[in-house]
C-alpha cells in the first residue's frame, strides 16, 4: 500500500480573530490612531487657544482678574470706538495696497527670473534674503532707515545729492507712516510671491508658447492667453496666503511704529495686543482679535472657490 495514500492530510484548525485583531484590521481605527498625534497637537495649540479667545471676547476679563459674562458688550463698545474703526480701515488699506504691490513686483520678478538671464541661480538666492531675514531684524533696519535724524535715505538726498533741504519725515504723519509700513511689508513679502509664481511658471510647457508664437501672438497676448490662465490656480493660493499674512501682520508694524503717531497706524492685530496686554483689558483685546476671523474666512473662501472654478485644468468644465 502506498505510503503517500496512507498519509492523512492535516490542516490547521481555523481560528476566529479576536476583538483586538478585528479592531486593528479596521481601516477607520488605523487612520484615527495615525492622526491622533497631529489631532492632539492641533487641539492643544490651536483649538484651545482659539476657543479661549472667543470665550474671553464675551467677558470683561482684566489682566490678573477674573471676568464675568457680558455678552456682546465688548463688540458694541468697539463699534463706537474711533480707534478701532480706524484700525479696521488701516488693516484693509494696508492689506490691499501691500498685496497689489507685492503681486505686481513679484510677478515681474518671476517672469524675469524665468528667462535665461546671467547668474540666475545667484539672483534667486538673493531674492530669498528678505523672506528668510527675521521679521524683527527687518523692522529694526527699516526703523533706522526711517529715523528722522539718522536716516540713510535723508542723508543721501540731502547731504550727498542736495535734492532736498530737510530730512524726510517718514513716520511723523499718519499718511507717511502708513506708506512707510507698506513699503517695509512689500520688501519682505515679494520673495514669497516671486518664488511661488516662478515655480508655477516652471510647470508651463514651452511648447504652448511656441504654438502661440506660430499663430502670431504677441508677447502681451502670450502672457494674457497662456501664462495668466495656467497660473490662475497658483495665483489664487498665493494671493490667499499673502492676504492672510498681511492682514494678521503684527511684528513689523509694532516694532516700527507701535501704532503711532497717535494710534494712526494701528492694525487690528496690534490694537488687540495693545488693549489686551499693556492695557490689561483681555476681554476687549480678545474681541478685537475675534473680529478679524470673518475677514480671514472670506480670504480662505476666495481661494477655495477660485481653485474650484479652474476644473478645466484637470480636463473638466468650469462650474
Amino acid at each position: 500500500m502506498d505510503i503517500a495514500a496512507e498519509t492523512i492530510a492535516w490542516t490547521a484548525p481555523s481560528r476566529t480573530p479576536t476583538a483586538l485583531a478585528r479592531l486593528f484590521n479596521n481601516k477607520a481605527f488605523l487612520v484615527t490612531i495615525c492622526l491622533f498625534p497631529a489631532m492632539g497637537l492641533l487641539l492643544v495649540f490651536l483649538t484651545y487657544p482659539l476657543g479661549l479667545g472667543i470665550w474671553l471676547s464675551f467677558t470683561d476679563t482684566k489682566l490678573g482678574q477674573r471676568g464675568v459674562w457680558v455678552g456682546l458688550e465688548n463688540f458694541e463698545y468697539l463699534l463706537g470706538d474711533r480707534v478701532f474703526l480706524n484700525a479696521v480701515w488701516n488693516t484693509i488699506f494696508y492689506t490691499a495696497a501691500a498685496t497689489i504691490l507685492k503681486f505686481a513686483l513679484g510677478l515681474w520678478l518671476a517672469l524675469l527670473l524665468n528667462q535665461n538671464v546671467p547668474f540666475k541661480s545667484l539672483l534667486r538666492a538673493i531674492l530669498l534674503l528678505p523672506w528668510i531675514t527675521p521679521t524683527v531684524l527687518s523692522a529694526i533696519a527699516f526703523w533706522w532707515i526711517y529715523d528722522p535724524q539718522f536716516s540713510i535715505v535723508s542723508y543721501v538726498f540731502k547731504d550727498v545729492l542736495h535734492v532736498v533741504d530737510t530730512n524726510f519725515d517718514f513716520l511723523g504723519t499718519p499718511l507717511h507712516a502708513r506708506w512707510s509700513l507698506i513699503v517695509a511689508n512689500v520688501w519682505r513679502g515679494i520673495p514669497f510671491v516671486a518664488i511661488s509664481l516662478l515655480a508655477g511658471l516652471q510647470t508651463i510647457s514651452p511648447s504652448l508658447y511656441e504654438a502661440a508664437m506660430l499663430d502670431g501672438a504677441s508677447s502681451w497676448q502670450r502672457f494674457r492667453r497662456v501664462t495668466v490662465p495656467l497660473l490662475m490656480p497658483i495665483l489664487a493660493v498665493v494671493l490667499t496666503f499673502s492676504v492672510l499674512f498681511t492682514f494678521a501682520d503684527f511684528q513689523l508694524v509694532y516694532a516700527i511704529t507701535r501704532g503711532g503717531p497717535i494710534n494712526s497706524t494701528h492694525l487690528m492685530a496690534t490694537l488687540a495686543f495693545q488693549r489686551a496686554i499693556p492695557g490689561a483689558a483681555l476681554g476687549e483685546g480678545a474681541a478685537i482679535a475675534v473680529s478679524m476671523i470673518p475677514f480671514l474666512i472670506l480670504a480662505t473662501l476666495f481661494s477655495y472657490f477660485a481653485i474650484g472654478q479652474r476644473k478645466w485644468q484637470q480636463g473638466g468644465d468650469n462650474d
